[in-house]
């Protein structure tokens, strides 16, 4: 049996799966663990309020990575060089 692209829409291949541009975004941030945590436990539960301390971890880890961020963009706004 050979794989052809096209008739198995349901599963994506693992090429696939590294080209989500979100995961690549969510991968950049550090909180990759656990957005997976998230994900792992909605799959489990069904239900998102079961689900509260996995999300609330996910929320403070990017919450902390655009605090960063932030802090970031504001040094690369300022000047580096000084006048003497």
């Amino acid at each position: 049996m050979s794989s052809q692209s096209g008739h198995n829409w349901s599963h994506k291949s693992k090429a696939e799966e590294e080209e989500d541009p979100l995961d690549q975004m969510i991968s950049r941030t550090g909180c990759a663990a656990l957005h997976y945590a998230v994900q792992e436990c909605m799959a489990e539960h069904q239900d998102w309020r079961r689900c509260q301390e996995q999300v609330q971890s996910f929320k403070e880890c990017m919450k902390e990575h655009q605090k960063q961020r932030a802090e970031e963009l504001q040094r690369r706004k300022k000047p580096h060089h000084t006048t003497g």
